[in-house]
């Protein structure tokens, strides 16, 4: 069975970071799937922050592009977010998801969420 584990949310003040990071436990294949990670503010739809495909291609929200990088570590299992200079508007819950081959939208399976919450 596959799971995915988020961990490094939390409190940050307006201008400050945060890294999250995603472990991925029971895919065998995992070098060949798309990772990413999307978020959902309250009353708001979930939308796609960032994704990378087995081929390090990547795609980003054009809110969040230039302050957030995602990068991946195959060997280790595990999607990373590092997030700069954040917004109370990058508020959210920040889902982690292992998707099917190529493109960079759907999703197979879903972590469980960790809470990033922007405030001075």
């Amino acid at each position: 069975q596959v799971q995915l584990v988020e961990s490094g949310g939390g409190l940050v003040q307006p201008g400050g970071s945060l890294r999250l990071s995603c472990a991925v436990s029971g895919s065998t294949f995992f070098s060949i799937y798309t990772m990413g990670w999307h978020r959902q503010a309250p009353g708001k739809q979930r939308e796609l922050v960032a994704a990378i495909t087995s081929g390090g291609s990547t795609n980003y929200a054009d809110s969040v592009k230039g302050r957030f990088t995602i990068s991946r570590d195959n060997a280790k299992k595990t999607v990373d977010l590092q997030m700069n200079s954040l917004q109370p508007e990058d508020t959210a819950v920040y889902y982690c998801k292992l998707g099917p081959p190529g493109g960079y939208y759907s999703v197979l399976y879903w972590g469980q969420g960790t809470q990033v919450t922007v405030s001075s």
